[in-house]
């Protein structure tokens, strides 16, 4: 029987690792589906996706663990300029991924993980990184073929920083964020945005241009904002003169 970890090489993921080394737990190895945002360039903040390959990887190597690593052959930009072919929006270019519905998510993730498990052993066990306190994501595993061991061993979401921590196992992202996800998601909190405005201005400026694309089937990168209005707020932050621009005695007369 096969025991596989699956990993996003979140804290949640990587304290499932951590705990299956430390108890003796049997694990084979550990799998990991990187999304592409285009042929060359990976859907994961880049120091992230640095501490993948050049911390946590070498890491697991170095405890006996075996990395596969996944790739699906659709990327961020072959979902963005799929034309839909049904429905009201017939035509259009797929576009930004939805919130809730995440097209990326569908396609370029999880069909490389359903695939390879396939090709196990029916009997091959899953250990997914749900916490012990996140009831409702536990109650959607059977317990036999897809385990948490957060759960066995009473690890709570916020005690797995520490855990990771403590093996020099804890992403560089969450000095910026309390979750991973990819640099284009559409669930991105404004301070994730917001780095990857101040520090990969390549990345973002990928984006800017994919809101000039005409006929999407929407225009809005999340729930509320198009990209442009997003790139708009923050330049303005940034052209924002403050009190502590101005000379104390600037403008005032004797």
């Amino acid at each position: 029987m096969k025991h596989i970890a699956s990993c996003s090489f979140g804290k949640d993921s990587l304290a499932t690792v951590i705990l299956a080394r430390e108890h003796g737990e049997p694990l084979d190895e550990v799998v990991y589906c990187e999304v592409m945002f285009d042929d060359q360039i990976s859907g994961e903040v880049p120091e992230h996706r640095d501490f993948i390959y050049n911390v946590a990887i070498p890491k697991l190597k170095s405890w006996g663990i075996k990395t596969t690593v996944l790739k699906s052959d659709k990327t961020y930009m072959t979902n963005f300029f799929h034309i839909i072919t049904k429905g009201p929006r017939i035509g259009k270019l797929r576009s930004f991924p939805l919130c809730g519905k995440c097209c990326v998510q569908r396609e370029c993730k999880l069909p490389p993980i359903k695939k390879y498990m396939k090709q196990l052993d029916a009997d091959a066990v899953q250990y997914v990184g749900i916490a012990k306190d996140e009831q409702d994501r536990l109650a959607r595993l059977d317990g036999l073929h897809r385990v948490s061991l957060l759960e066995k061993y009473g690890v709570e979401e916020g005690e797995t920083f520490a855990l990771c921590e403590k093996h020099g196992l804890l992403s560089p992202i969450y000095e910026f964020t309390t979750r991973g996800g990819c640099f284009f998601c559409p669930n991105a909190k404004t301070k994730e945005l917001r780095h990857l405005y101040d520090h990969h201005k390549d990345l973002w400026n990928r984006l800017l241009e994919l809101q000039k694309v005409p006929g999407k089937a929407t225009e809005r990168f999340n729930r509320d904002f198009r990209f442009d209005e997003i790139d708009a707020v923050f330049r303005m932050e940034d052209n924002q003169i403050t009190l502590f621009d101005i000379s104390p005695t600037k403008g005032v007369t004797e």
